[in-house]
């Protein structure tokens, strides 16, 4: 490019000409005492006089209030015209080069920055700052673990406080689930271009709103919303967590210390049983406003599901971006800045504040993507934000698809095929328990049945609660059922003369074959659909309830959240084991052996026909399937790039997500008809993901891409 400068052509008339000519000889380096300016220090070969006489000459003269001759003819500059150089050629060579040869120079250098970057963090060290950190991040982790129970815990008492189906029923549990599949590839996409700390306030912010919100709207549909968004929230924080809090590891704390992270999940799960217990039961703790709203306990349990959510929201405020992040984006300052203050924080606590940071120049990938930047004055306001949206989910696109190229694609599906077995089977086994503990429950509750035959009553008041009974060819003549209540109870083939019911509330109670004459109904929820094959004569209904009602505390309730509750605290022996053995015995062999002793432990369930049986076994499998998790966790964040790393956790979260909500329709379908299917299932499912999962490559010594 030197040549094309030096064409004189251009320049006419002496004195100019011949200044250009002088001005590129000092280019060339060819002006005596001129230092060439190729980025090397040179020794001293000039003579010692020529130093002297340039002394001499310049005496007492600032070289900056020099005025260049040719500023006044238009003639830029040489310091200029070099500047302008060294910013246009590699612009100018970069157009016209492969994006092969730009990617393959991308490639280079990010290499290079993996391991700069592993000596860096190794300089920071590991104390206050990633201890701090992991507080956050677990807050983050321990909401989505809360987020999984919560509809659980809320089902038996908000099917009757909205007058649920079963078909709502079904689809309330699997909605949350249906929302994190979304979010997970959503914003874990999102994160790799907008950044972690960002995607990851983005994601809370939807979570925290809506599940606040979720606790005070008052129908079906609406509630159903609101946990689909809030599930969309929380499924798209788990890939960033886990990508940003290992961008601040080095490689030897890097097992450990994620599968440390990863126990939040288990106290959330203890959280929110521990509340569900405490809360749920509590059916007076709520306010009613009139008679269509109505703040139930259920209700107080949800808002108080929000808090883990709400309180990482706020402490990820005063959390840096990922350095690494920024690095791969160009923003070589803000990252610097940021591992100093990493490794200033941890000299303190360690007690050498005089530790002085080494680093001055760090590594930073070659930049190829083109963003698109429309000027304030082109365009309306939402023109600009449709561009920058559209450009942002190409290059998310764009993202998902690099997953699927040959380098990364045979990895990307192993893994996929390991997340999904192991969701089929985990998630499938985890709603199955506690619908076997329920049938079993519901056997026993069925043989302590009272059965009354031909019972004659007569100018009789009830007024106190029926449960668990079945009265056949009974007569009924001028009683009262006046402030009572029915569970479970069945009348056949009886006789109701003139009798009157009034403020009456019932539950699986219904009247069959029955012959009902001159009898009245106020007040009470005896509605038509609970008369069946029966006669009315000159019989009344007057104002009936209306809505539904939480009439009964299940008795048996509390041994649902005492199941969850085992079944959380099962699995820190599994996360202490795999803890500490992550980065000893390595990835692979931990996922390939968990997942094979948890297939050993499903067989075990054949034997479970009892409550206690079922809670041992499900407390087992739970405790021996938790190590495959946090090793999946660990080596997915190790495999990918990290300008890909969230992306690829989002996809094989978001499929996990689609194996649990097969795994949940498909294994409580088969409650109280065969143990044989979901156990032959999510045996086989474990076992071949195990044993696939022995095929995946080992990263255990691998530095962070």
């Amino acid at each position: 490019m030197d040549d094309g400068y030096r064409n004189t052509n251009l320049y006419q008339g002496g004195r100019a000409g011949n200044q250009v000519s002088d001005d590129y000889r000092y280019q060339d380096g060819n002006y005596e005492g001129y230092a060439p300016n190729d980025g090397y220090y040179r020794g001293g070969d000039e003579p010692a006089h020529e130093e002297d006489a340039q002394s001499d000459v310049t005496e007492g003269h600032d070289e900056d209030d020099e005025v260049y001759e040719g500023e006044y003819q238009g003639i830029p500059h040489p310091d200029d015209i070099k500047e302008k150089q060294k910013q246009r050629a590699p612009a100018v060579a970069d157009e016209y080069r492969d994006r092969a040869d730009l990617m393959a120079e991308r490639m280079e250098d990010e290499e290079q920055l993996a391991h700069q970057y592993e000596n860096i963090i190794e300089e920071c060290g590991h104390g206050r700052f990633q201890w701090t950190l992991f507080f956050v991040l677990g807050l983050a982790l321990m909401a989505d673990g809360v987020e999984v129970f919560v509809v659980g815990f809320v089902l038996p008492s908000a099917e009757k406080d909205m007058c649920l189906s079963s078909s709502n029923k079904g689809m309330l549990g699997l909605i949350v689930y249906l929302g994190m599949m979304v979010g997970a590839v959503m914003l874990g996409g999102l994160a790799d271009k907008l950044g972690r700390k960002q995607c990851l306030i983005i994601s809370l912010a939807i979570n925290a709103a809506f599940a606040f919100l979720s606790s005070f709207v008052q129908g079906y549909g609406f509630f159903l919303f609101c946990r689909l968004i809030s599930g969309l929230g929380i499924g798209g924080s788990l890939p960033i967590v886990f990508a940003y809090f290992s961008e601040f590891l080095s490689r030897e704390k890097r097992g450990e210390h994620l599968s440390w992270l990863c126990m939040f999940w288990m106290i959330g799960g203890i959280f929110a049983s521990a509340m569900a217990w405490s809360i749920i039961p509590h059916y007076g703790w709520g306010f009613s406003m009139g008679t269509k709203y109505h703040f139930h306990s259920w209700r107080v349990f949800v808002l108080v599901c929000s808090l883990p959510c709400i309180a990482s929201l706020v402490a990820l405020k005063f959390m840096p971006e990922s350095p690494r992040f920024l690095l791969e984006i160009g923003k070589h300052d803000e990252a610097w800045m940021i591992l100093k203050q990493v490794h200033d924080t941890n000299m303190r606590a360690k007690g050498e504040p005089e530790r002085v940071f080494t680093v001055s120049y760090i590594k930073t990938p070659k930049q190829i993507d083109e963003f698109i930047e429309i000027q304030s004055s082109t365009g309306t306001w939402y023109q600009r934000w449709l561009v920058r949206i559209t450009t942002t989910f190409k290059q998310v696109w764009d993202n998902v698809l690099y997953c699927l190229t040959a380098q990364y694609r045979m990895n990307t599906l192993m893994l996929a095929v390991v997340w999904f077995t192991m969701a089929l089977s985990y998630y499938g086994l985890i709603v199955w328990f506690p619908d076997m503990i329920r049938y079993f429950q519901e056997e026993a509750y069925e043989s302590r049945v009272k059965i009354f035959d031909e019972e004659e009553v007569s100018h009789f008041t009830f007024n106190f609660t029926l449960e668990n009974q079945i009265h056949r060819n009974g007569e009924y003549r001028n009683d009262k059922f006046i402030g009572m209540k029915f569970k479970e109870v069945r009348f056949e083939d009886s006789l109701f003369e003139e009798c009157y019911f009034e403020d009456v509330t019932s539950s699986e109670t219904f009247f069959e074959n029955c012959t009902i004459i001159s009898t009245v109904f106020y007040n009470t929820d005896l509605y038509e659909h609970k008369f069946i094959n029966c006669r009315l004569i000159n019989s009344t209904f007057m104002k009936e309830k209306e809505g539904c009602h939480l009439d009964f505390e299940e008795d048996n309730d509390f041994l649902i959240y005492l199941v969850s509750f085992l079944g959380s605290l099962s699995v820190l022996p599994g996360n202490i084991i795999s803890a500490l053995l992550m980065d000893k015995i390595g990835r692979i062999k931990m996922i390939g052996g968990s997942m094979l002793i948890s297939a050993v432990c499903c067989f075990f369930l054949f034997f479970g026909n009892s409550e206690s049986a079922m809670i041992g076994w499900q407390c087992l499998f739970c405790g021996a399937s938790i190590a495959a998790w946090n090793a999946l966790d660990v080596i997915t964040v190790e495999l990918y790039p990290t300008d890909k790393r969230a992306t690829a956790f989002g996809i094989l979260n978001g499929l996990c997500k689609f194996g649990a909500i097969l795994g949940n329709s498909i294994f409580s379908s088969f409650v109280g008809i065969t143990k044989v299917v979901p156990i032959l299932l999510a045996s086989s499912a474990l076992v071949g993901g195990g044993l696939l999962a022995l095929r995946l490559p080992e990263t255990r010594d691998q530095v962070l891409m």
